[in-house]
This record gives C-alpha cells, sequence and structure tokens, in this order.
C-alpha cells in the first residue's frame, strides 16, 4: 500500500515538473478567452441588422456599402467555430478573415454616414454608432486578452523541458490572430464625395 501511494505521489510530482498541470490551466484559459472573442463579435453583428434599418431610412444613401455590410455580416455570422476551432490554423484563419470583412465594410458605412448630415442628427443612429464603437473595443480587450493566453500557452509547448510533454500528450502550438493583417483588411477605402473635376476643354 504504502509503495503504491509512493508511485502516486512520484507521478504526480512528475506530471506537475513537465508542466502537465500548466497545459492544463492554460488552455482552460485560452477558451475562457475565446468565448469571449465570440462574445463580443456576436454581440457586434447583433447590431449589425439595427444600424442597417436605420440608414436605409436615409435618401440616397450608398445601396453598394449596405449590401457589402450585410453580405459581410452573413458570412461572419455563417462560419461555424468550436472548440476545435482553436486548434485548427485553417478555421482559424477564415473565421478571423469573415470578421475582418465585417470590420472593414462597417468602417466604410461609417465613413460613408460622415456626408449625411440627417444620418448623423438621427438620434437612433448616434446611439448606435456609440453602442458600435464601444463594442469594438471590447473586441479589441477580449483579443488582446486572448493572444496573451495562447501566447503563455504557445511558449510552454515550445520550451524545453515542457515541449517534451507537449509532443507526448499532442499539446500542439494554438493559432492566433494576426493583427497586422487584419489592420490592412480592416482599413476603410479613401471616401471622395468632391465633384469631378470638369474636362478640360479640347485645344483649338
Amino acid at each position: 500500500m504504502l509503495k503504491r501511494w509512493f508511485l502516486i505521489m512520484v507521478a504526480a510530482l512528475s506530471l506537475s515538473g513537465c508542466g502537465y498541470n500548466d497545459f492544463q490551466r492554460l488552455d482552460e484559459a485560452s477558451k475562457s478567452a475565446w468565448s469571449e472573442v465570440l462574445n463580443q463579435y456576436q454581440r457586434r453583428a447583433d447590431l449589425v441588422p439595427n444600424i442597417v434599418a436605420t440608414v436605409k431610412g436615409q435618401a440616397n444613401f450608398e445601396q453598394d456599402t449596405l449590401t457589402k455590410v450585410i453580405e459581410a455580416r452573413a458570412k461572419a455570422t455563417s462560419i461555424q467555430v468550436s472548440p476545435e476551432t482553436l486548434n485548427d490554423p485553417a478555421a482559424f484563419a477564415r473565421f478571423q478573415q469573415a470578421q475582418g470583412e465585417l470590420s472593414g465594410a462597417l468602417s466604410r458605412l461609417m465613413a460613408v454616414s460622415e456626408q449625411y448630415p440627417t444620418l448623423q442628427a438621427n438620434q437612433a443612429f448616434r446611439d448606435l454608432r456609440v453602442t458600435l464603437e464601444g463594442t469594438e473595443n471590447r473586441i479589441t480587450v477580449a483579443r488582446n486578452r486572448y493572444i496573451q493566453t495562447v501566447q503563455d500557452y504557445n511558449v510552454l509547448a515550445r520550451s524545453f523541458p515542457t515541449n517534451l510533454t507537449a509532443k507526448v500528450m499532442g499539446y500542439s502550438p494554438k493559432p492566433t490572430f494576426t493583427v497586422q493583417n487584419e489592420a490592412q483588411i480592416s482599413t476603410p477605402p479613401t471616401v471622395d464625395f468632391s465633384a469631378p473635376a470638369a474636362p478640360a476643354a479640347p485645344a483649338k
């Protein structure tokens, strides 16, 4: 009996020393952080129908801009995500790209809306805009937290001697957000509503 307890204690100490418990802790932390990212993205997606409905009431608003927002939301919400997504770089990249496209479409809509004084004076639109800005900030905070937890996990998975535990237990590094790439996707295009220059008079 004493030998059995001794072996259990040795096994427990070995697991602790090789980083097993740290892997479990960081894995749970990354899943929790990921859930918060999804919550904030869903919060943004839920705002889009109200924003579109409000903007539709503005005469002569760019239909192409609204269509792109609607399509981007449909694409972003159609991608199924699960805990397995955290271990699938390709699926993670598809999800990230779709969310980046929605960010870009919303940025363009807000840029275009600046050209409509009556829309800017609409209290419902102003409230939605403030809520959207707050949600974008929440997304940034949630993403940063996820990036940090994944960084901690990946350092553990790649460092010696815990990398040996990672190989034995199948703990592969997790994918993370490529902030620089998404920043490029999310950059709104330049919108120029100035009158076009008059054509030059033909030479005589």
